[in-house]
């Protein structure tokens, strides 16, 4: 009985963190952000112009990368997806080299 609890509770920590994909941070390192930024990452939001580093901070990483095609000016473009946790599109963002440049989101109300 006690290796069965153990076992379920080993299990339970595991799941737990990986159903977070958020990524904790510490104040130093976003400190030297714009306040904007900062602002932004603490309260889990997202804005074009933010790098791949601010949007891990604000939002964990991604569910799916993909490479695109590089942009007319010769850029290198990269999609980001995140799903709900049925595995359903929920936003897709496109960066343009490090900032994000588009979201795209099947959620109500998201701002595009």
């Amino acid at each position: 009985m006690k290796l069965g609890l153990a076992a379920a509770l080993a299990a339970a920590v595991c799941l737990s963190g990986c159903a977070s994909s958020q990524m904790k941070y510490t104040p130093e390192e976003i400190r030297d952000f714009p306040p904007a930024v900062q602002e932004h990452i603490k309260n889990g939001e997202i804005t074009t112009g933010m790098t791949m580093q601010q949007i891990r901070y604000a939002w964990g990483g991604p569910d799916v990368v993909r490479v695109l095609a590089p942009s007319d000016d010769g850029k290198e473009r990269t999609e980001w997806v995140y799903k709900t946790k049925l595995g359903v599109f929920k936003t897709r963002l496109i960066f343009s080299g490090d900032k994000l440049s588009e979201i795209l989101s099947s959620e109500p109300g998201a701002i595009k």
